[in-house]
């Protein structure tokens, strides 16, 4: 596991539970989307709070974490609980 991407694994959903976002440990993540599961694979890299994400078409985003909450581009995501 690389240390950087602990405090961030885990599975991340939209309030209303249609987007859920996997961040795995070893820094790939898989987004599904309504019934479209993987709509979006790639890659992520953490700096403090920071995430860039990079998927396997080479499409860049952005995200960060304030108060527990995920900020991805224009979405608004919460830890699932486990």
């Amino acid at each position: 596991m690389t240390d950087e991407h602990a405090p961030f694994t885990g599975m991340w959903v939209t309030a209303d539970g249609h987007i859920r976002q996997e961040l795995r440990p070893d820094g790939r993540y898989d987004e599904a989307r309504g019934s479209r599961k993987s709509a979006y694979t790639g890659r992520y890299t953490v700096t403090g709070n920071h995430l860039d994400y990079v998927d396997d078409t080479g499409f860049t985003a952005t995200g960060d974490i304030r108060d527990g909450v995920l900020y991805h581009e224009h979405l608004v995501l919460y830890r699932e609980d486990s």
